[in-house]
Protein backbone atom coordinates (compact mmCIF):
# COMPACT_ATOMS: atom_id res chain seq x y z
CA UNK A 1 0.00 0.00 0.00
CA UNK A 2 0.93 3.43 -0.50
CA UNK A 3 1.19 6.22 1.75
CA UNK A 4 -0.11 9.61 1.57
CA UNK A 5 2.05 11.01 -0.77
CA UNK A 6 1.18 8.35 -2.87
CA UNK A 7 4.32 7.23 -4.42
CA UNK A 8 6.04 4.95 -1.90
CA UNK A 9 4.83 1.02 -1.91
CA UNK A 10 5.55 -1.11 0.54
CA UNK A 11 6.71 -4.15 -1.10
CA UNK A 12 7.69 -7.20 0.93
CA UNK A 13 8.46 -5.55 3.93
CA UNK A 14 11.04 -2.79 2.15
CA UNK A 15 9.52 0.62 0.64
CA UNK A 16 9.95 0.93 -3.36
CA UNK A 17 10.06 4.58 -4.43
CA UNK A 18 7.85 4.34 -7.21
CA UNK A 19 9.06 7.52 -9.05
CA UNK A 20 12.57 7.18 -8.86
CA UNK A 21 13.83 8.27 -12.56
CA UNK A 22 10.62 9.34 -13.63
CA UNK A 23 9.82 13.42 -13.95
CA UNK A 24 6.74 14.48 -14.60
CA UNK A 25 7.47 17.95 -15.68
CA UNK A 26 10.78 19.85 -16.59
CA UNK A 27 12.30 22.82 -17.71
CA UNK A 28 15.09 25.57 -17.52
CA UNK A 29 13.66 28.32 -15.98
CA UNK A 30 15.06 31.56 -14.80
CA UNK A 31 16.31 31.10 -11.02
CA UNK A 32 13.83 34.20 -10.17
CA UNK A 33 11.09 31.50 -10.60
CA UNK A 34 11.81 29.54 -7.82
CA UNK A 35 11.36 32.40 -6.21
CA UNK A 36 15.36 32.96 -5.15
CA UNK A 37 16.51 36.65 -5.37
CA UNK A 38 19.79 36.36 -3.71
CA UNK A 39 21.04 33.09 -5.27
CA UNK A 40 22.99 33.54 -8.51
CA UNK A 41 20.43 36.19 -9.99
CA UNK A 42 19.91 36.37 -13.68
CA UNK A 43 20.94 32.52 -14.27
CA UNK A 44 19.11 29.39 -15.36
CA UNK A 45 18.24 26.52 -13.34
CA UNK A 46 17.43 23.38 -14.32
CA UNK A 47 14.11 22.21 -12.52
CA UNK A 48 12.10 19.01 -12.70
CA UNK A 49 9.76 16.87 -10.30
CA UNK A 50 7.80 13.73 -10.13
CA UNK A 51 4.39 13.48 -9.12
CA UNK A 52 2.83 13.43 -5.07
CA UNK A 53 2.89 15.17 -2.39
CA UNK A 54 3.03 14.69 1.61
CA UNK A 55 0.69 17.99 1.56
CA UNK A 56 -3.42 18.06 0.48
CA UNK A 57 -3.77 21.79 -0.27
CA UNK A 58 -6.88 23.11 -1.18
CA UNK A 59 -5.37 26.16 -2.85
CA UNK A 60 -2.46 23.85 -4.78
CA UNK A 61 -1.25 25.31 -7.66
CA UNK A 62 0.47 22.17 -9.03
CA UNK A 63 -2.52 19.92 -8.26
CA UNK A 64 -2.77 17.96 -11.35
CA UNK A 65 1.11 17.01 -10.24
CA UNK A 66 0.98 16.87 -6.49
CA UNK A 67 -2.36 14.92 -6.28
CA UNK A 68 -1.35 12.36 -8.88
CA UNK A 69 -1.37 9.04 -7.60
CA UNK A 70 -3.72 9.65 -4.70
CA UNK A 71 -6.62 8.65 -6.85
CA UNK A 72 -4.89 5.35 -7.33
CA UNK A 73 -4.31 5.08 -3.46
CA UNK A 74 -7.97 5.41 -3.31
CA UNK A 75 -9.18 2.89 -5.27
CA UNK A 76 -6.18 0.30 -3.47
CA UNK A 77 -7.60 1.37 0.25
CA UNK A 78 -11.05 0.02 -1.29
CA UNK A 79 -9.91 -2.91 -2.59
CA UNK A 80 -10.67 -2.00 -5.91
CA UNK A 81 -6.52 -2.09 -7.40
CA UNK A 82 -4.15 -4.60 -6.33
CA UNK A 83 -0.79 -3.64 -5.50
CA UNK A 84 0.67 -4.69 -8.78
CA UNK A 85 -1.83 -2.79 -10.53
CA UNK A 86 -1.31 0.69 -8.17
CA UNK A 87 2.57 0.63 -8.95
CA UNK A 88 2.29 -0.09 -12.73
CA UNK A 89 -0.55 2.92 -12.61
CA UNK A 90 1.90 5.34 -11.09
CA UNK A 91 5.10 4.39 -12.43
CA UNK A 92 3.44 4.81 -15.67
CA UNK A 93 3.32 8.66 -14.84
CA UNK A 94 6.37 10.81 -16.02
CA UNK A 95 9.66 10.76 -18.81
CA UNK A 96 12.52 8.35 -17.89
CA UNK A 97 14.99 10.56 -16.92
CA UNK A 98 18.20 9.54 -14.58
CA UNK A 99 20.55 11.47 -12.62
CA UNK A 100 22.69 10.81 -15.01
CA UNK A 101 20.80 11.83 -17.53
CA UNK A 102 20.47 15.64 -15.90
CA UNK A 103 23.58 16.12 -15.18
CA UNK A 104 24.59 15.36 -18.40
CA UNK A 105 22.13 17.52 -20.12
CA UNK A 106 23.27 20.34 -17.70
CA UNK A 107 26.85 20.32 -18.35
CA UNK A 108 26.57 20.11 -21.97
CA UNK A 109 24.43 23.41 -21.92
CA UNK A 110 26.00 25.19 -19.13
CA UNK A 111 23.65 25.29 -16.57
CA UNK A 112 24.69 25.80 -12.70
CA UNK A 113 21.71 24.71 -10.99
CA UNK A 114 18.96 21.93 -10.40
CA UNK A 115 15.86 22.88 -8.71
CA UNK A 116 14.10 19.64 -7.66
CA UNK A 117 10.60 21.34 -7.18
CA UNK A 118 7.06 21.01 -8.73
CA UNK A 119 6.05 18.77 -6.31
CA UNK A 120 7.42 18.34 -2.78
CA UNK A 121 11.07 17.40 -3.46
CA UNK A 122 11.30 15.51 -0.23
CA UNK A 123 8.88 12.79 -1.30
CA UNK A 124 11.17 11.91 -3.67
CA UNK A 125 14.42 12.14 -1.72
CA UNK A 126 16.29 9.09 -2.91
CA UNK A 127 16.01 10.92 -6.42
CA UNK A 128 16.99 13.93 -5.30
CA UNK A 129 19.83 13.01 -3.21
CA UNK A 130 21.78 11.25 -6.28
CA UNK A 131 21.22 13.93 -8.63
CA UNK A 132 22.49 16.44 -5.61
CA UNK A 133 25.55 14.39 -5.00
CA UNK A 134 26.60 13.74 -8.67
CA UNK A 135 26.01 17.40 -9.43
CA UNK A 136 27.98 18.45 -6.10
CA UNK A 137 31.16 16.37 -8.21
CA UNK A 138 30.69 18.25 -11.16
CA UNK A 139 30.30 21.57 -9.10
CA UNK A 140 26.63 22.13 -10.15
CA UNK A 141 24.26 23.55 -7.48
CA UNK A 142 21.07 22.38 -5.80
CA UNK A 143 17.80 23.92 -4.95
CA UNK A 144 15.02 22.43 -3.06
CA UNK A 145 11.57 24.32 -3.39
CA UNK A 146 10.17 22.67 -0.80
CA UNK A 147 7.00 23.06 1.89
CA UNK A 148 9.53 22.02 4.38
CA UNK A 149 8.13 19.18 5.85
CA UNK A 150 10.66 16.99 6.13
CA UNK A 151 12.37 14.64 8.72
CA UNK A 152 15.28 15.92 10.67
CA UNK A 153 17.26 12.90 9.25
CA UNK A 154 16.38 13.73 6.04
CA UNK A 155 17.75 17.16 5.74
CA UNK A 156 20.77 16.19 7.26
CA UNK A 157 21.76 13.63 4.99
CA UNK A 158 20.84 15.81 1.75
CA UNK A 159 21.93 19.26 3.54
CA UNK A 160 25.77 18.70 2.22
CA UNK A 161 25.08 19.21 -1.14
CA UNK A 162 21.84 21.64 -0.89
CA UNK A 163 22.99 25.14 -1.63
CA UNK A 164 19.65 26.77 -1.54
CA UNK A 165 15.94 26.24 -0.49
CA UNK A 166 12.93 28.53 -0.73
CA UNK A 167 10.48 27.22 2.09
CA UNK A 168 6.63 27.93 1.69
CA UNK A 169 5.62 29.54 5.54
CA UNK A 170 2.13 29.06 4.56
CA UNK A 171 0.50 30.48 7.33
CA UNK A 172 1.28 30.89 10.91
CA UNK A 173 -2.08 29.32 11.96
CA UNK A 174 -1.69 25.68 13.20
CA UNK A 175 -5.39 25.56 12.14
CA UNK A 176 -4.52 26.61 8.65
CA UNK A 177 -2.41 23.83 8.16
CA UNK A 178 -4.31 21.17 9.76
CA UNK A 179 -7.91 22.21 7.98
CA UNK A 180 -6.31 23.31 4.89
CA UNK A 181 -3.04 22.01 4.44
CA UNK A 182 -3.50 18.85 6.29
CA UNK A 183 -0.17 19.41 8.37
CA UNK A 184 1.34 20.96 10.79
CA UNK A 185 2.66 24.51 11.34
CA UNK A 186 5.04 24.00 14.08
CA UNK A 187 7.05 20.83 11.77
CA UNK A 188 7.63 23.53 9.59
CA UNK A 189 8.68 26.11 11.43
CA UNK A 190 11.19 23.90 13.05
CA UNK A 191 12.03 23.09 9.50
CA UNK A 192 13.23 26.34 8.59
CA UNK A 193 15.31 26.53 11.06
CA UNK A 194 17.30 23.48 10.83
CA UNK A 195 17.80 24.53 7.21
CA UNK A 196 19.29 27.71 8.79
CA UNK A 197 21.55 26.24 11.16
CA UNK A 198 22.56 24.12 8.26
CA UNK A 199 23.91 26.75 6.61
CA UNK A 200 21.76 26.49 3.33
CA UNK A 201 20.82 29.62 1.90
CA UNK A 202 17.22 30.11 2.22
CA UNK A 203 14.37 32.20 1.07
CA UNK A 204 10.58 32.15 2.64
CA UNK A 205 8.01 32.52 0.47
CA UNK A 206 3.93 32.80 1.78
CA UNK A 207 1.22 32.79 -1.15
CA UNK A 208 -1.78 35.58 0.40
CA UNK A 209 -4.92 33.77 0.51
CA UNK A 210 -7.85 36.54 0.61
CA UNK A 211 -9.90 35.75 4.33
CA UNK A 212 -7.00 32.76 5.23
CA UNK A 213 -3.83 33.32 5.50
CA UNK A 214 -4.01 37.56 5.42
CA UNK A 215 -4.96 39.57 8.60
CA UNK A 216 -2.48 41.91 9.69
CA UNK A 217 -1.80 39.91 13.01
CA UNK A 218 -0.57 36.89 11.18
CA UNK A 219 1.43 38.59 8.65
CA UNK A 220 3.16 40.24 12.09
CA UNK A 221 3.70 36.65 13.17
CA UNK A 222 5.29 35.47 10.09
CA UNK A 223 7.76 38.75 9.95
CA UNK A 224 8.43 38.98 13.26
CA UNK A 225 9.04 34.84 13.57
CA UNK A 226 11.72 35.38 10.03
CA UNK A 227 13.12 38.11 11.64
CA UNK A 228 14.15 35.86 14.95
CA UNK A 229 16.21 33.75 12.41
CA UNK A 230 17.62 36.43 10.58
CA UNK A 231 16.74 40.19 9.69
CA UNK A 232 18.11 39.38 6.05
CA UNK A 233 16.14 36.14 5.69
CA UNK A 234 14.39 37.21 1.63
CA UNK A 235 10.47 36.82 2.55
CA UNK A 236 8.37 36.08 -0.82
CA UNK A 237 4.89 37.74 -0.60
CA UNK A 238 3.28 35.85 -3.67
CA UNK A 239 -0.47 36.84 -5.21
CA UNK A 240 -3.19 34.10 -4.88
CA UNK A 241 -5.36 33.29 -7.59
CA UNK A 242 -7.89 31.21 -7.60
CA UNK A 243 -7.02 27.23 -8.16
CA UNK A 244 -7.96 23.66 -7.60
CA UNK A 245 -10.69 23.87 -4.65
CA UNK A 246 -10.40 27.45 -3.81
CA UNK A 247 -11.99 28.62 -7.05
CA UNK A 248 -14.54 30.86 -5.01
CA UNK A 249 -11.81 33.07 -3.21
CA UNK A 250 -10.64 36.16 -4.83
CA UNK A 251 -7.37 37.43 -6.26
CA UNK A 252 -4.92 38.80 -3.88
CA UNK A 253 -4.87 42.87 -4.03
CA UNK A 254 -1.78 44.15 -5.11
CA UNK A 255 -2.89 46.97 -1.92
CA UNK A 256 -2.85 43.29 0.52
CA UNK A 257 0.53 42.25 -1.00
CA UNK A 258 1.75 46.20 -0.30
CA UNK A 259 0.45 46.43 3.04
CA UNK A 260 2.16 42.30 3.52
CA UNK A 261 5.69 44.72 2.32
CA UNK A 262 5.38 46.78 4.81
CA UNK A 263 4.57 44.70 7.76
CA UNK A 264 7.45 43.11 7.01
CA UNK A 265 9.77 45.80 6.69
CA UNK A 266 8.32 47.35 10.16
CA UNK A 267 9.36 44.17 11.33
CA UNK A 268 13.05 44.54 10.72
CA UNK A 269 13.41 42.40 7.42
CA UNK A 270 16.02 43.70 5.11
CA UNK A 271 14.71 42.26 2.02
CA UNK A 272 10.71 41.87 1.50
CA UNK A 273 9.55 40.78 -2.15
CA UNK A 274 5.77 40.76 -3.66
CA UNK A 275 5.08 38.21 -6.38
CA UNK A 276 3.14 36.44 -9.26
CA UNK A 277 2.40 40.31 -9.82
CA UNK A 278 4.66 43.12 -11.71
CA UNK A 279 5.79 45.76 -9.03
CA UNK A 280 9.42 46.95 -10.09
CA UNK A 281 9.70 48.96 -7.29
CA UNK A 282 8.79 45.93 -4.50
CA UNK A 283 10.67 43.08 -6.43
CA UNK A 284 13.85 44.81 -7.22
CA UNK A 285 16.59 44.71 -4.31
CA UNK A 286 17.96 47.81 -2.58
CA UNK A 287 20.99 48.19 -0.24
CA UNK A 288 19.36 47.96 3.41
CA UNK A 289 21.98 50.28 4.57
CA UNK A 290 22.06 53.59 2.06
CA UNK A 291 19.63 52.10 -0.07
CA UNK A 292 20.57 51.79 -3.22
CA UNK A 293 18.97 50.01 -5.92
CA UNK A 294 21.19 46.86 -6.38
CA UNK A 295 19.04 44.54 -8.55
CA UNK A 296 15.92 45.41 -10.66
CA UNK A 297 13.93 43.07 -11.98
CA UNK A 298 10.48 43.60 -14.14
CA UNK A 299 9.07 40.22 -14.51
CA UNK A 300 11.36 38.19 -16.30
CA UNK A 301 14.56 41.06 -16.65
CA UNK A 302 16.99 40.99 -14.71
CA UNK A 303 19.38 43.81 -14.25
CA UNK A 304 22.29 43.83 -11.61
CA UNK A 305 23.22 47.77 -11.41
CA UNK A 306 25.34 47.97 -8.28
CA UNK A 307 26.39 44.69 -6.62
CA UNK A 308 29.77 44.21 -6.59
CA UNK A 309 30.99 41.01 -5.51
CA UNK A 310 28.11 40.70 -3.06
CA UNK A 311 28.48 43.86 -1.80
CA UNK A 312 26.79 47.29 -2.37
CA UNK A 313 28.58 49.52 -4.87
CA UNK A 314 27.83 52.85 -2.89
CA UNK A 315 28.52 52.02 0.64
CA UNK A 316 30.13 48.40 0.34
CA UNK A 317 27.43 46.75 2.87
CA UNK A 318 27.51 42.87 2.39
CA UNK A 319 24.46 41.39 0.84
CA UNK A 320 23.47 38.47 2.37
CA UNK A 321 23.03 35.98 -0.98
CA UNK A 322 24.99 33.77 -3.18
CA UNK A 323 26.24 35.92 -5.79
CA UNK A 324 28.02 35.16 -9.00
Amino acid sequence: MTGICGVRLNRDGALKLLVYGKASAMAVDPIEKKPLYHFLPGSGIFSYGTIGCNFNCAFCQNWDLSQAGKNERTLALKGQMQPPELANSIEEYGSDLRPKDIIAYCRENNIGAIAYTNNEPSIFFEYTYDTAKLAKKYGIKNVYVTNGYLSKEALKKISPYLDAANIDLKSFSAQFYRDIVKAKLEEVLNSIKEFYKAGIHIELTTLLIPGRNDSVAELKNIANFIAGIDKDIPWHISRFTPQYKMLDVKTTSHEKLKQAYEIGKEAGLSFVYIGNINDIQLQSTYCPKCNELLIERDWGYVSVKNLIKGKCGNCGFKIKGVWK
